[in-house]
């Protein structure tokens, strides 16, 4: 299941998280995604744009689609789609498709959200398309409440972060059990039709509504597992993918194991432990700051590694208003996504709670598209349906205690963020379960920070093990994902590649523009921040 996060941050995910991000359950494996008619058989939607807004940028349309591609001629679903167009100078070359990740993030938001941060050549060639994937936001939407009250109401159930203590466990056991049998009482259809094979053969009809005889794919996060799904299910339609923040194919589909898996995904996949790297890198950097960069320091790395462990074992006898060691640790998890503004602010937040305040949100800006409802049990229905869980609840106190033995608190957010999918009452009719090395059109470009808190550089280096055609160019540096951590020496590599198709060389590597703590920290203003208590679910 997606993780905790502020409203502010709601575009970053790609789980994280918070994520994004993503859970599952699975018993026996269904009829997998290669036996559906193709969607070159299938009637292509017709897109009507006009202006999302009045006086805006981005163009929206709608889609129609089939809810079950083994029988397209059943019930249809609508996808909303947006468009930004290509701005020249320079002849257009065709469509960029863009996900956001999660999975669970709406495209017709967090593709306006992060329009300047593709690079210019690619803005300048490309119209960027992006759209809200099938059970998500402005499309036909997976919604498992009757009322925004009722939603709150569940929200405000439930631990925030994740549990500690018998009590707590209980209490979110019962509410994620509830929140599942919610959703199988709303749409129980829609719910078995929202895998990432049912979003590949969407975005195939996408890709030719819009006229591109081959596709051209940005993915983030979540949206590497579909870009990767994709190019095995339409090789021969591959132009050019780059896959940011990358997800072991082995480690979504538990290797397409039809016994319970061993450990949930994020610990499979080897989240826990490379959020902690992270979280150390954050704290000796920080430490090896003054104060005016970095508000938490302690004027070393060992002093702020101390003073962030003594803060966590405070909050945990003696909460600070709302926020309690659960809270705080899933703040910091959400934080680290992002280096620039997250790390500063989340450093003035864990300062506050050091001195016993309440730390208040930074003002928000409000999207260009206005958010749709959004609720945890979107992203959900994808992942708690399309990649394998433990099934018995009682297990992931367990799974907790083995995380942090080995990645510290953070190992216990990530074991619990997966075990809302042990209750999930779905289970995706059409699966893509590999193999995934197809060879493909054109070869593909894989992205990956070495100090990634959500997607490890390790699953990078599978998915480039995996596929049969990848370079993989890796981030010397921190966060979830290169588009929100901007390096011009990526941007360059991935303009030559989507424009001329041109891959970086092997064992290429590249900078950040701005390493963290680098400016001192604002004083006054929204731009001050100090965090946010992740309050809701994406």
């Amino acid at each position: 299941m997606q993780i905790s996060i502020p409203p502010a941050a709601l575009r970053r995910l790609t789980t994280a998280v918070v994520a994004a991000i993503v859970c599952s359950t699975m018993a026996t494996a269904p009829a997998l995604a290669q036996a559906n008619a193709p969607s070159s058989a299938l009637p292509v939607p017709q897109l009507e744009w006009k202006p999302c807004l009045p006086g805006s940028p981005f163009e929206c349309a709608t889609a129609e689609v089939p809810l079950d591609y083994r029988h397209p001629d059943g019930r249809t679903i609508e996808l909303a789609v947006v468009k930004r167009k290509a701005t020249g100078p320079g002849p257009r070359l065709g469509s960029l498709f863009f996900n956001p990740g999660g999975p669970g993030g709406p495209g017709t938001v967090q593709m306006p959200q992060d329009y300047e941060s593709f690079p210019q050549e690619v803005r300048e060639r490309f119209d960027i398309v992006s759209w809200d994937p099938r059970g998500i936001g402005y499309s036909t939407a997976v919604n498992c409440f009757e009322s925004s009250e009722e939603a709150a109401a569940w929200a405000a159930s439930k631990p925030i972060g994740f549990p500690v203590g018998e009590k707590e466990r209980a209490t979110w056991i019962s509410a994620y059990a509830e929140l599942g049998q919610l959703c199988e009482q709303r749409d129980p259809e829609l719910l078995r039709h929202v895998s990432t094979a049912d979003t590949a053969q969407d975005l195939d009809l996408l890709r030719q509504a819009v006229g591109d005889p081959e596709l051209t794919y940005l993915g983030i996060s979540y949206g590497t597992i579909l870009g990767a799904t994709y190019a095995n299910m339409f090789p021969g339609k591959v132009r050019a993918l780059v896959l940011d923040g990358n997800i072991d194919p082995q480690a979504w589909t538990d290797h397409n194991s039809a016994s319970d898996p061993e450990l949930p995904l994020f610990l499979r996949m080897g989240t826990d432990l490379g959020a902690a790297a992270t979280l150390d890198q954050f704290l000796a950097l920080c430490g090896s700051a003054d104060t005016a960069h970095c508000a938490f320091s302690a004027g070393s790395p060992e002093a702020t590694e101390a003073k962030f462990d003594e803060l966590t074992l405070r909050l945990r006898e003696d909460p600070i208003g709302p926020w309690t060691y659960a809270a705080t640790i899933d703040a910091v998890a959400n934080a680290l996504y992002v280096v620039h503004p997250g790390w500063t602010d989340v450093a003035g937040t864990l300062q506050e709670l050091w001195e016993g305040h309440v730390p208040q949100p930074p003002a928000a800006e409000p999207p260009p598209i206005p958010y749709p409802y959004a609720g945890i049990e979107q992203g959900g229905a994808v992942s708690c349906s399309d990649s394998p869980e433990p099934r018995n609840p009682l297990a992931y106190h367990g799974f907790e205690e083995f995380a942090a033995a080995r990645s510290g608190d953070l190992g216990r957010f990530w074991t619990w963020a997966a075990e809302p999918c042990a209750t999930w009452p779905a289970v995706a009719v059409n699966r893509y379960t590999g193999p995934w090395n197809a060879p493909t059109a054109h070869p593909i470009l894989l992205v990956n920070p070495t100090y990634d808190p959500s997607t490890p550089i390790r699953d990078a280096e599978a998915m480039a093990r995996e596929l049969a055609s990848a370079r993989l160019l890796t981030l010397n540096g921190y966060g979830h994902t290169a588009l929100l951590n901007p390096s011009s020496c990526v941007q360059a590599y991935e303009s030559r590649y989507l424009i001329a198709g041109a891959l970086p060389p092997v064992g290429a590597a590249c900078t950040q523009d701005t390493p963290p703590f680098s400016a001192p920290r604002p004083h006054g203003g929204v731009a001050t921040g100090g965090g946010a208590m992740a309050d809701t679910l994406v």
